[in-house]
């Protein structure tokens, strides 16, 4: 078999997706073809795939890292949840079910199939594979038939390294904890840990890092020093967004939809340090000076209306409009804009219809075939060109439609209100073009100072590479992957 490794966490959010990112990128750097996988990922925040489908947004970043095409191989199972209870399941890039968690489990030994189906396929001419786990090992009750850590582990012979996140407090037991929870054999193909997100004189925690060696037997493979600019990085989830990157005289609002999804959106606009862009959390007003308010998109548009209504927020957008405010709906959002949104078929949960915010002269109508397309546009008002990707359900027609805010491949895409100052669109990344987010900006304002997102993405990732390289044992690491051989 291939060179593999996989990146446990002893809990979420330690940093595995970053690492793996910056893992990807140093190893590449070195020569290596790096492939990255994650069994099962949990996230609204998709990607569509060089091959038609969709992946959770942080393996597409481990695959720019990797500087390889992205599959629907590299996160063969993706749940998107829709509801508090169930969520959507996604296999090798397609819709298979929506599924409550009693339904899941019993998913899972066919789940396990298709999961190594593409880990073999990942694995074909690759040099190294890097694995991300999802959540933690240490959640012990979810071990029968688990295809994410463990049990994935166990069925691929996978060597792991465990990660402690010292940024949150405790991470001794949480490295140490995690250890003794486990079944013995789960243990043993643990080979080593990591400590991330370390803040201040590293060799402070030298006593420590020795008695967690000492405790567990694994080696440590080094400390992590907190990586500054790991916000000018794509964000995995909408609570890294909740801090603005600059602020900037002109204020954009993103309202934090229940379901709030592909919100990467939002990742070129914090990068402008003339914006200050923020979340709006439930319960919380849409500010009164915010040039523009954007309604992002999301799993469950009905469901996330309501939602939207329930903080008072369609009450706030319509002072928002007599202001002189722009908003921005994209879709989902997008959809949310018009009239009605009718979902006869009960495909993002039960069948109706609702009402829409009325600032579009459009109606939507779901249907059950999925949009997941790489496109190419064109901003008729700017003149400018871009590229941007659509994941979405429903077909929208109406008067507005008349105004397009794009054409896509010589086709009519989005709409435009009467005065100008509403937007809707199906196209997410638009935001990555740098003219067009010039152009876009300009009408707030704000003179764009970011430029060249896209090449400032990846010379961070080239910095985060570098960082790893002075931090972690990367040789020996790369030689326990080439021993799983």
């Amino acid at each position: 078999m291939i060179p593999r490794l996989m990146i446990q966490g002893c809990g979420s959010n330690v940093g595995k997706s970053m690492l793996v990112a910056g893992l990807a990128r140093a190893y590449a750097n070195r020569g290596l073809s790096v492939v990255p996988f994650k069994p099962q990922n949990m996230s609204n925040n998709a990607a569509v795939t060089d091959d038609g489908g969709e992946i959770g947004r942080a393996q597409a970043l481990q695959a720019l890292a990797a500087r390889v095409p992205t599959s629907v191989h590299m996160n063969p199972v993706l749940l998107k949840p829709e509801t508090e209870r169930g969520a959507q399941v996604v296999v090798q890039g397609a819709r298979l079910c929506h599924a409550t968690g009693r339904d899941y489990t019993a998913l899972k030994p066919r789940l396990l199939k298709a999961v190594c189906e593409s880990f073999q396929r990942v694995s074909q001419g690759a040099d190294l594979v890097l694995v991300e786990g999802a959540g933690s090992p240490a959640e012990i009750n979810l071990r029968p038939g688990d295809i994410a850590n463990m049990g994935f582990a166990e069925a691929t012979e996978t060597p792991v390294i465990v990660v402690g996140d010292i940024d949150r407090g405790g991470v001794i037991a949480q490295v140490v904890g995690t250890q003794a929870v486990l079944d013995p054999a789960d243990a043993a193909r643990i080979k080593g840990f990591i400590i991330n997100k370390f803040r201040g004189d590293v060799s402070l925690f030298d006593d420590g890092y020795r008695m967690i060696g000492e405790r567990t037997g694994w080696p440590g493979f080094g400390v992590v020093p907190w990586f500054a600019d790991a916000g000018r990085l794509p964000a995995e989830d909408a609570s890294d967004l909740r801090a603005p990157v600059h602020r900037g005289p002109v204020r954009i609002a993103c309202l934090q939809l229940s379901r709030i999804a592909n919100f990467d959106d939002l990742d070129p606009l914090r990068s402008e340090p003339g914006c200050t862009v923020e979340m709006i959390a439930p319960g919380q007003p849409v500010p009164g000076d915010a040039a523009l308010v954007i309604i992002p998109g999301t799993k469950s548009t009905r469901g996330d209306l309501a939602y939207l209504r329930a903080q008072g927020w369609d009450i706030d957008l319509l002072a928002h409009r007599r202001r002189g405010g722009m908003i921005l709906g994209v879709c989902g959002g997008y959809q949310m804009l018009g009239r009605t949104i009718d979902d006869p078929q009960g495909i993002e949960g039960p069948a109706g219809a609702s009402n829409g915010l009325g600032l579009l002269d459009i109606e939507t109508v779901m249907t059950p075939r999925k949009s997941l397309t790489k496109r190419t546009a064109r901003h008729p008002a700017s003149e400018t060109a871009l590229t941007g990707y659509e994941i979405h359900i429903g077909a929208t027609t109406g008067p507005d439609r008349a105004r397009p805010l794009f054409e896509v491949e010589g086709v009519p895409e989005g709409a435009v209100s009467a005065d100008g100052g509403v937007f809707g669109t199906y196209l997410h990344g638009m935001f990555s073009a740098d003219a067009f987010r010039a152009a876009f900006l300009h009408r707030l304002g704000v003179q764009a100072g970011a430029g060249d997102y896209a090449g400032g993405v990846d010379a961070t990732l080239d910095t985060l590479a570098a960082h790893l390289e002075t931090h972690l044992d990367l040789d020996t690491m790369l030689s326990l992957a080439r021993e799983a051989r």
